[in-house]
Order: C-alpha cells, then sequence, then structure tokens
C-alpha cells in the first residue's frame, strides 16, 4: 500500500481485525484497511492480509468459518512479526476509524505489537463511528451494529472480512452523514439535555463538514422565518422607537384562538403557529438565568448560542397552549417524535424557557437576530464580525434583563419533537 509523507498523513485510515480465541487469550487473524481522502471519502488504496498466530495451539483445532477463513489458508499466511512493519506506516500519525474500534481494534493492534516488542503506532485522532452513530444518529438503526447498520440502509450482508467490513463502515457512515445533512438542511438540531463537547477533531475533514453545515444552516433559519421581510421590518429601530407591529405581548393573546397548521417550505410539511396571522411574541424584563454554555455544540462544532430566562406566568400560559396544540397537530399527523415541553419547570415555581439566536454565514452580520444595548442614554445597535461567543458571553449574564422579541417554531427532528423560541431582536439593558 502506499502512502504519504509522514508531514502530511491526512489519509483517514479505516481497519478492522478478525480474531481467534482460545480461552481468555486472543489472537489475530486476519488484518484489514483502507486509506481515505478526507475531502472526498474516496478509498484511495487498501491493503488486507490473513495473519499466522505464532502459536499454532489457536488454530489447532480450528474448523472452516462461516467468512471463508480456512486453517490452511491461516497456516501459510505471514506472522504478525511480518507485517508490523507496514501495519505500522499505514496507521502511524493517521486518523485512525473503525466501528467499535477504541473498545476491540485499538487494543487488539497494540497488544499485537507489545507481543513481538515493538512500539505500537499512534493515530493523529481516532473516530469511532460506533460511538459517533449513536451520538449523531440516535437509536433509529436499532443496535448500531454493523450488520444492523448494513440492513437499515440496504447494503447487503456483513461477510466479517477485514477489508469488507471497513468498505461497509464508510459506506454507513456516508449513508449516516446524507441522512444528517438533509435532516438539517429542513430543520435546525434539538438542543440536547446535557451539554456535550464534541470529542473529535478530525482536521481538515471536520473543517469541511464545518463548511457543509454551516451551508445547511443557512437554509434551516430560513425555514424558521417566514415571511422574514416582514419579520424584519417588525423589529426594526427607528429613532430609538421600536415598531413592535407583528409580536403580540402575552396578554394581547387569547389561547382560544391560536391554531396550528401545515405550511410548505423548500418543498417541506411545517407545523406553523397562528393567531390570526403567524404568532410571534414580545416580553419585556425578562431575566437571564443562565448565559450562553459554550458546552454545548453543533454538528459542526459550533458552540450553539441559547441562553436561559425565567418565565413569566402570562408567557408560560400561551407556551403552554402552544405546545399542547402543536403536539396533537402533531400526533395527529401521525408523528411518532417524543415531544419535549417548551416551559422547563424543573426548578419548580421558577419556570424558564430558553431563547436560541441563529446565525448565518451571508451579510456582514454573523448572526440572523437584531440585537441592541440599552442604558440611561438611549439604545444602541450592536455590530459583530465575527461568530465569537466570548464576545456574547458578557451580555447575558445571570441576573441581566431583556426585552425579547421571538417567534414560535415547532420542529420534528430525530425522535424529538417540541417548539424553539428563535430570537428575532433582543433589547440589552445595561
Amino acid at each position: 500500500m502506499g502512502s504519504s509523507s509522514r508531514e502530511e498523513r491526512s489519509e483517514i485510515a479505516f481497519f478492522d481485525v478478525e480474531t481467534i480465541r482460545r480461552g481468555q487469550r486472543t489472537a489475530l487473524l486476519e488484518f484489514g484497511a483502507i486509506l481515505v481522502c478526507p475531502r472526498k471519502l474516496v478509498e484511495l488504496d487498501s491493503y488486507a492480509t490473513l495473519v499466522r498466530p505464532a502459536d499454532l495451539s489457536f488454530i489447532s483445532t480450528m474448523y472452516p468459518r462461516s467468512n471463508g477463513i480456512t486453517r490452511d489458508a491461516v497456516v501459510s499466511a505471514p506472522t504478525f512479526l511480518q507485517i508490523s512493519d507496514h501495519v505500522y506506516d499505514l496507521l502511524h500519525g493517521r486518523i485512525w476509524a473503525g466501528h467499535n474500534i477504541e473498545e476491540f481494534d485499538c487494543a487488539l493492534v497494540r497488544e499485537a505489537f507489545a507481543e513481538i516488542g515493538k512500539p505500537a503506532p499512534e493515530p493523529k485522532d481516532t473516530i469511532d463511528s460506533l460511538i459517533l452513530l449513536r451520538q449523531k444518529f440516535g437509536k433509529r438503526a436499532g443496535d448500531m451494529k454493523m450488520a444492523t447498520l448494513a440492513t437499515y440502509f440496504g447494503l447487503g450482508e456483513q461477510t466479517h472480512r477485514s477489508l469488507d467490513d471497513v468498505r461497509m463502515n464508510l459506506e454507513v457512515v456516508k449513508y449516516c452523514a446524507t441522512v444528517l445533512f438533509l435532516e438539517s438542511s429542513l430543520a435546525e438540531e434539538v438542543e440536547p439535555n446535557t451539554a456535550q463537547r464534541n470529542p473529535f477533531d478530525m482536521g481538515q475533514l471536520s473543517n469541511e463538514m464545518e463548511e457543509s453545515y454551516e451551508m445547511s444552516s443557512t437554509e434551516s433559519s430560513e425555514m424558521y422565518s417566514v415571511e422574514s421581510s416582514e419579520m424584519s421590518s417588525a423589529v426594526a429601530v427607528s429613532d430609538g422607537r421600536s415598531d413592535l407591529a407583528g409580536f403580540l405581548e402575552p396578554d394581547e393573546v387569547l389561547t382560544s384562538s391560536i391554531s396550528a397548521s401545515f405550511v410548505t417550505f423548500h418543498g417541506s410539511q411545517r407545523i406553523q403557529l397562528f393567531h390570526e396571522a403567524i404568532l410571534r411574541l414580545r416580553c419585556s424584563n425578562l431575566e437571564v438565568r443562565f448565559g450562553i454554555n459554550p458546552n454545548i455544540h453543533d454538528y459542526a462544532g459550533r458552540p450553539k448560542l441559547n441562553f436561559v430566562v425565567n418565565a413569566p406566568q402570562n408567557l408560560c400560559k400561551v407556551l403552554d397552549a402552544c405546545d399542547g396544540i402543536a403536539q396533537k397537530f402533531s400526533l395527529d399527523s401521525g408523528s411518532s417524535s417524543e415531544w419535549r415541553p417548551v416551559v422547563d419547570r424543573k426548578n419548580g415555581n421558577n419556570p424558564t424557557v430558553r431563547l436560541h439566536i441563529p446565525y448565518t454565514i451571508s451579510g456582514d452580520n454573523p448572526y440572523e437576530t437584531e440585537m441592541y444595548q440599552k442604558d440611561s442614554g438611549g439604545m444602541q445597535k450592536l455590530v459583530f464580525s465575527k461568530y465569537d461567543t466570548a464576545e456574547l458571553d458578557p451580555l447575558f449574564t445571570r441576573g441581566t434583563f431583556v426585552d425579547a422579541f421571538f417567534s414560535i417554531d415547532p420542529y420534528d427532528y430525530q425522535q424529538s419533537a417540541g417548539i424553539r423560541l428563535v430570537a428575532k431582536k433582543l433589547i440589552i439593558h445595561s
């Protein structure tokens, strides 16, 4: 197998091992790998070989396997010592990828090098597709084993041969990534229940994935801004005064007049809430309870821009009604997704809601939300040149008060559904 210079080593090495057990001991029986271009996700080269255990007692009573590996084939194969230099050159300094490799394959490769007294290769980074897909793809494909994923996507049966399995692994990753990309083009991702850091630093590949996600996020944010030109004019500031057209105070909303309907946007059906016109709310003096958490990321590894505010009773009343109406409409339409209430009542008598600040890659401002700072001297529009949570953090500290103008956007994404409150305009009190 050819390889690039050690300085570059930009390829991803997908690899897999087949093993044989004798008592509590395990020996390698086959090693297979492909090198994948991180820019195009295409196979550049491949290598596979059976491995003869140094201790032949492992195969002394071996019967032909269902995957076609026979004792005679293994006996005539090279030992791991004979292929070790090639395996080292293949793996060392590259990103390692595979299905369940952190628990299984990586450990076995290191043990094999230790047994022959040679230093083991070390990865630049590791991508365990079992862990990654369980996090990102959910349980829609059952136990997420390779055979189950292959059946789910109609890729055929797993052969349990190293080279076939790594190629199937790559195809499964492509299919899952395509599904997630298309979904992110139709709806913004759902806020996870707990803060979670992205454990993968995939170098050049991750940068390209982020670029792709930014493009899809632009489409996503558009979906949460039906009649965006109308919204923009509704929150425009002129001579220090806000035009409040189109945004209702909670006390102005008659809950019995709230209705839901499907609207078509970019070819897909979305639930929209109405109160005569599209329902949008404005609330004054909302107190920030939790600021922007830099540890919560979207699929591009970019910190999500949202913060939590205390929800007054009149706002909770309206949002509870919206929740009930949108959830019923969702269930009646056949959705089986788990519904997440928009009002968080974990703190008992201090309910909270989360306000989202969408970002964009178009125009000069990285945020779609118009933001202003208000003090005794008046109100000033905030202008940002780049996406930077460190610049936003001081604006949304605990105890700060904000006036918020926001849309109420039902979502149904990756078996989770609910309502997101997307800030169109924020006035931050100094």
